[in-house]
């Protein structure tokens, strides 16, 4: 999970670890018709055989004659008695399902590893490297002093470039486990994205660290954004080097944060939504974007913005391609959680060259809410960790998924295998309704009834919602 990003989940088995990095990311960053390296071309090939096999099977029924089942096929209408042909019927009519089918699995491979450039080579160079002299003297302080007392979760992101992102990646991980913090740091040559809870003891040395950093001097104390929380609200530390330091899946050498859209401050950002509003419905040159994904949007946003109905920020650039006449000749104002995905949002929208300007809120909502928390952004703030949200306002815009009340409190779909968020009140709850849709609802119970469940995110929630959708304001 990213600081300010979408929880990736890992390719199962263990044919990805032989798959050329290098490869995966430029195929990451052409989703159309990716080149495949060698070692791609072979899991496609093995995923589209796959494929072919399951699709086969699922059209056999076994036809009891005498003591000797009789084997038919029953597809598009028609009956199969021999395998032969049957597999020349699929490969002719179902050719185009089956090589979607292998290349979703594809897909799944690429996106689970978005933009990793961990080698072996340096990882074997952490081992190695000196890092004592970035980590601050704590032999003054008891432990006790780092774990217990008042505590806090930082979030913030530095582009700058970086030349040994693996050197620095190691030292954020002495630096953090020194100081007892949790939380994800993820590292690349174009800078630094973390979000990571302590005590304020523990935090106060971490931001000193940083700002005293070489790599890190254009940050200041305000680039650090603070909300109650600690340690617990991670699972772990999780750390690591990759080619984007928010998952968009464009190549930052091709399309580079500096290309960015103008920052404007929590003040000026507040001024331009206010004067957007004020304007109405016959407001039709200005856009409120929204660039977080659908489930952060429905349980906040600004009155009147545009909230793509997307899954994750990978999706965002091929949302703008296919929505551009929307942007073409208007005045976009963006916004996300921290910042960090407008840097890069803002640079894709730029350069298309539709927009007549592009703005982005600077330090993103959490900074905003710093100063208007009764601004024009109500309910609450969706963040990655195991609070899921933070309220500066008692506002509920959401509600819950099976009565409609008024509800805004993630948990995770109680039914195995899917990883849906859902919000369920605690009625509901209490009636076992603990699950995203009725569907995985459905799927739960026949689990607990000791059906085995197939491995497979799937429910009304993935299945009808597009994977990029039009919008039409």
């Amino acid at each position: 999970m990213s600081a300010d990003g979408v929880e990736e989940k890992g390719a199962e088995g263990v044919e990805f670890v032989h798959l050329d990095v290098e490869g995966l990311a430029h195929c990451a960053s052409k989703r159309g018709k990716p080149t495949l390296s060698t070692a791609l071309r072979k899991y496609y090939t093995h995923e589209k055989k796959k494929a072919f096999a399951t699709f086969v099977t699922s059209r056999k029924v076994v036809m009891p004659a005498g003591e000797v089942p009789l084997k038919q096929w029953h597809c598009c209408d028609q009956i199969f008695t021999n395998s032969a042909s049957v597999h020349k019927h699929v490969a002719r009519i179902h050719d185009a399902e089956i090589s979607q089918h292998a290349e979703s699995a594809l897909e799944a491979v690429l996106e689970s590893a978005e933009n990793e450039v961990i080698t072996q080579g340096a990882l074997d160079k952490e081992k190695t490297l000196d890092v004592s002299c970035w980590i601050p003297n704590t032999s003054h302080l008891r432990e006790e002093q780092l774990v217990e007392g008042p505590s806090e979760v930082l979030l913030y992101y530095c582009y700058c470039p970086l030349q040994d992102p693996q050197l620095i990646c190691s030292w954020q991980k002495v630096l953090c486990e020194n100081l007892h913090l949790t939380g994800k740091v993820r590292v690349a040559t174009e800078g630094i994205n973390g979000t990571l809870g302590g005590t304020k003891l523990a935090t106060a040395l971490y931001i000193e660290a940083m700002l005293s950093h070489p790599c890190f001097s254009t940050m200041v104390q305000e680039d650090f954004k603070r909300s109650e929380g600690n340690a617990g609200c991670f699972a772990d530390l999780r750390m690591g080097v990759y080619r984007e330091i928010v998952p968009m899946g464009v190549d930052p050498d091709v399309l580079s944060y500096r290309k960015a859209g103008i920052h404007l401050e929590p003040e000026e950002f507040h001024k331009e939504v206010e004067l957007f509003l004020s304007k109405g419905d016959s407001c039709t040159d200005t856009i409120l974007l929204d660039c977080r994904n659908f489930y952060e949007s429905k349980i906040g946003q600004f009155n009147k913005c545009l909230a793509p109905d997307i899954r994750k920020f990978s999706y965002f650039p091929d949302y703008v391609d296919k929505n551009l006449e929307l942007f073409r000749d208007k005045k976009v104002l963006m916004y996300c959680t921290g910042g960090i995905r407008c840097e890069r949002g803002s640079a894709y929208l730029c350069s298309k060259e539709v927009c007549k300007e592009v703005y982005q809120l600077k330090g993103g909502i959490h900074k905003y809410l710093e100063q208007y928390p009764n601004g024009f952004y109500r309910g609450k703030l969706f963040v990655f960790d195991e609070r899921y949200a933070i309220a500066f306002n008692g506002d509920i815009i959401s509600e819950c998924r099976y009565c409609s009340a008024p509800w805004d409190r993630y948990q995770l779909c109680s039914t195995h295998f899917c990883y849906q968020l859902v919000l369920s009140c605690p009625s509901c709850r209490a009636q076992g309704l603990t699950s995203c849709c009725p569907t995985c609802q459905a799927k739960g119970q026949e689990c607990e009834q000791g059906t085995p469940l197939e491995k497979k995110e799937e429910c009304e929630c993935t299945a009808l919602r597009l994977r990029i959708p039009q919008d039409v304001l």
